[in-house]
């Protein structure tokens, strides 16, 4: 399998900010979408295209809380969305379907991690559900409002080295794991991406995966104290590891992702820290060969479709 999996150098690293990612880009007139741009790392995406000028769509599922969290941050809409539901997906999609706009930029950001075992729609894994059945339905239902020159980012974690796609038994029918469900999603969203630029391409529709880096954000709220603690993400007072990313730090990647022209002519690709990743086959850097896989990636949104009955975009 040949590869485009090379850091470009791009001057921005680690501790990067989605402010300075944008610095001297302006986006007036863009319209985005950010999913779960209204909590953790997707709120300072929100800010962050927005103070360069876009206007940026956030569904939510749950609406009032982000109506307060957006409170305050011009040029945003609110719309009712909960990914791990299709019809919800659906009656989305068909209201912005309905207004004729045209989205510049989709940023897949919502997800949950590590959730204790939960069922949603005819019983499938909720992680694998939420964080890549309900963003492939959603980009396929609104694939007739992406723009040409769009971009789309999938936001997935190094998480993807914990599992592959489990071919034989994806929503753990025969026993759960909580981190390997996390990374079979994780890896779901990198092979989506893969797909999608294949797909995309000739219309000039890029996307990529990235990793956000280590943030402490809402999104491990399932994750008792007594595992982060063992795990050396805080310590005994509660105290974050010097580890994890500030938010506006976590958010420059997907920022640097939808924004970036030294993206330009690049697609399909994963990133981390602000740059293209390499692979790898061990250590929590990198990207594994598995999540980019143009084979793997062309089996999952076959699945993808048949689980979803969706399809607009390879048909």
């Amino acid at each position: 399998m040949t590869t485009t999996q090379h850091k470009l150098g791009s001057g921005f690293g680690a501790t990067s900010t989605a402010a300075e990612v944008l610095d001297g880009i302006d986006l007036t007139g863009t319209l985005a979408l950010v999913t779960g741009g209204y909590s953790g790392i997707g709120l300072e995406t929100t800010r962050a295209l927005t103070s360069a000028g876009a206007h940026v769509l956030v569904p939510a599922r749950r609406r009032a809380t982000a109506e307060e969290a957006l409170d305050g941050i011009p040029d945003t809409t609110i719309d009712e969305l909960d990914l791990a539901v299709l019809g919800s997906v659906r009656a989305f999609a068909d209201r912005f379907l309905a207004t004729g706009r045209r989205l510049a930029l989709v940023v897949d950001s919502a997800g949950v991690m590590a959730c204790p075992e939960t069922r949603v729609g005819p019983g499938w894994e909720a992680q694998f559900a939420t964080n890549h059945l309900g963003h492939f339905a959603l980009v396929n239902h609104l694939w007739p409002a992406i723009a040409d020159g769009a971009r789309v980012v999938s936001v997935a974690s190094n998480g993807h080295h914990f599992s592959p796609i489990r071919w034989a038994d994806p929503h753990f029918r025969t026993g759960y794991d909580k981190w390997l469900a996390y990374g079979q999603a994780k890896t779901a969203n990198v092979l989506f991406a893969v797909h999608l630029d294949a797909l995309g391409r000739d219309r000039g529709i890029r996307a990529f995966a990235l990793h956000p880096g280590a943030i402490m954000t809402n999104l491990g709220r399932h994750i008792a104290r007594e595992e982060l603690i063992a795990q050396g993400w805080i310590d005994e007072h509660g105290t974050p590891s010097d580890l994890f990313k500030t938010p506006e730090a976590g958010a420059a990647t997907q920022v640097w992702a939808a924004t970036s022209p030294q993206l330009d002519g690049h697609g399909g690709v994963y990133l981390e820290n602000c740059d293209i990743a390499e692979v790898t086959t061990d250590g929590d850097t990198g990207v594994r060969a598995y999540a980019i896989d143009p084979a793997e990636a062309a089996r999952l949104w076959t699945l993808s479709a048949e689980l979803t009955g969706v399809d607009a975009i390879s048909r």
